[in-house]
């Protein structure tokens, strides 16, 4: 996904989340189904959904490139698998930890080509969803915090963090409409100092079946380094494909829409849970 953008403000069309749980036989006998599968994935957007309690839920791409092109100088980073890893705490609340295991960033200028490989960033997120699973509205609170575990060139080794708001909106003819205002705290670039970036996403996904989702997307990101203010924006497409009910596939592109932001990112990824 697109998340190694930095972000601002962002607008969003992503996969519909399941709202309400699965209906189950009438009788003494009948146990309540498990919640439908609901991801972050695709797109940069996140969803109020929590994986149910005592459940382990993955997402991740199978793989991620994305390519930046400034002047004389293209770099191009991929990422072999970045998975986020998902456990159920409570009915309404779970934890959650992503990292890239291995990234190849690779820079090319008039002067050469510098090529770094290694590991990514440690993220850890908690997840607490505010409303009713079966509501049409869903919000939900989302802290983070980065832990720099990647070398120099493919994190900035420092640490940061923030806090995002999904709200899922259930709209009728299978579309869902997802806001995300987000504030994060990151280091400035001169690596003395912290700064505030602001972050938001308006989301449109429809259900054109009951298994195969369209996704549309604007982002757009607000970077307040004192060595220099920075917008991006992006226009990001995406389709999801559930094979059963816990197994996902999807695949997306997004395309920056100023200089300041990657030219484009093209991702595969799959989610299941278990």
């Amino acid at each position: 996904m697109f998340r190694t953008f930095l972000s601002f403000a962002s607008l969003t069309v992503a996969a519909a989340p399941a709202f309400a749980q699965d209906s189950v036989p009438a009788g003494p006998a009948a146990a309540p189904a498990a919640p439908s599968l609901c991801t972050d994935r695709p797109t940069k957007s996140n969803f109020a959904c929590t994986v149910p309690q005592g459940m382990v839920q993955l997402e991740t791409d199978l793989g991620n490139w994305t390519r930046t092109d400034a002047g004389d100088t293209r770099v191009d980073t991929i990422l072999y698998t970045n998975p986020t890893l998902k456990y159920g705490l409570t009915g309404s609340t779970d934890i959650e930890a992503s990292i890239a295991p291995y990234a190849t960033v690779r820079t090319r200028t008039a002067e050469g080509t510098q090529t770094l490989h290694g590991v990514g960033d440690l993220t850890l997120r908690l997840k607490q969803r505010l409303t009713d699973p079966a509501g049409q509205v869903q919000i939900a609170l989302l802290p983070f915090v980065k832990i720099p575990t990647a070398r120099t060139g493919i994190g900035n080794g420092q640490t940061e963090g923030g806090v995002a708001v999904p709200i899922n909106i259930a709209l009728p003819k299978g579309f869902t409409l997802t806001f995300g205002p987000e504030g994060d705290v990151l280091a400035d670039s001169d690596g003395h100092g912290h700064h505030a970036q602001l972050v938001g996403t308006a989301n449109l996904g429809k259900a054109i079946t009951s298994k195969f989702t369209l996704i549309g997307e604007f982002w757009v990101a607000r970077n307040f380094d004192p060595a220099a203010y920075v917008t991006q924006t992006s226009a990001d497409v995406a389709a999801s494909y559930l094979l059963r009910p816990t197994l996902q596939l999807d695949l997306g592109a997004n395309f920056g829409l100023n200089q300041s932001t990657p030219d484009a990112q093209v991702y595969l990824g799959v989610s299941t849970r278990f």
